[in-house]
């Protein structure tokens, strides 16, 4: 029984390629299966919305301290003489909105480091895992804004976004009059573009609506002239979630963004990392667009 002659006349398969992880991908994933644990630890503490604090009158021409919410586990106490200075006297409140079946909880370091650096008003929206609709989420978001403006006195408000809450955010900027309200925008591992990954959750409304070429993804796409608010998206080539990569990356003739490229993480530890907190607070701090050092053609990284 020859066999070896009679397998030799059989047509040659192509060899396929044999994925290579490297090293940093291979430590990018440790890393995210580090922070999805230490999440998971913190995750129930941010099922319930945080507590609002007491209305203030805001001394504009003295201090930003109208009041901060009970702090999430692990957070520092609030801010001390000794806290860092924010840039400028009337740094306006930072609403921090998380992603897709998230809480509050997923910034309870970035909140720790923004609040070590002065930052004393920091606000989470919880939006319900059963919201079906990018464009009712903004909504919700853009009531919540109001009502800070209201009971703080700031005309303005900074955002922080990690993945779908970047959509929500930039869809209340762009197509609900938001930019009257918002400042800066910071999003995190966000689908500007959309993304064509987990092609099996496509059965949730939202998901469908994170996807490239979407109703929700036109949108934005279309022509925005005069808006006031300005974008600094961050985004890693290691972000498994984001596919195509730059589709986390705000692309659009019409709006005054930055995108900053992080090295070596994925994007579960882009609301975590210290490095990418320490960006973000310096977006935060930079008063005016006009002032921003980043380069000319709208592109940074951090390591």
């Amino acid at each position: 029984m020859k066999l070896l002659p009679l397998l030799s006349l059989l047509p040659r398969l192509p060899r396929l390629p044999v994925p290579r992880l490297s090293s940093a991908l291979l430590g990018a994933t440790a890393l995210e299966l580090v922070v999805l644990a230490g999440h998971l630890v913190v995750y129930p503490f941010g099922l319930t919305p945080e507590r609002r604090p007491p209305t203030r009158p805001t001394n504009t021409g003295t201090s930003t301290d109208t009041g901060s919410p009970d702090p999430d586990p692990g957070e520092a106490a609030p801010p001390t003489a000794t806290s860092l200075p924010v840039t400028g006297a009337t740094a306006p409140p930072v609403v921090l909105l998380h992603g897709f079946i998230d809480n509050r909880s997923v910034f309870v370091v970035l909140r720790r480091a923004l609040t070590r650096h002065g930052h004393r008003h920091l606000e989470s929206l919880n939006y319900s895992p059963l919201t079906n609709d990018i464009r009712t989420a903004a909504e919700l978001l853009g009531r919540h804004v109001e009502e800070i403006c209201a009971r703080t006195g700031h005309s303005s408000v900074d955002i922080v976004g990690h993945s779908l809450g970047g959509l929500i955010a930039r869809y209340y900027v762009q197509r609900l009059g938001g930019d009257r309200r918002v400042r800066t925008l910071v999003t995190l591992g966000t689908p500007h573009g959309g993304t064509a990954v987990a092609p099996g959750a496509g059965v949730h409304p939202i998901v469908r609506q994170m996807r490239g070429g979407s109703s929700v993804i036109e949108e934005l796409r279309a022509p925005t002239p005069g808006c006031r608010t300005r974008f600094v998206s961050f985004w890693s080539e290691l972000d498994q979630v984001m596919v195509p990569i730059e589709t986390a990356c705000v692309d659009h003739p019409d709006l005054d963004a930055v995108n900053v490229r992080v090295t070596g993480i994925g994007h579960l530890a882009l609301p975590v990392h210290p490095t990418v907190a320490a960006a973000i607070r310096e977006a935060l701090d930079t008063p005016e667009a006009g002032e921003d050092a980043t380069p000319a053609d709208g592109a940074a990284s951090v390591a």
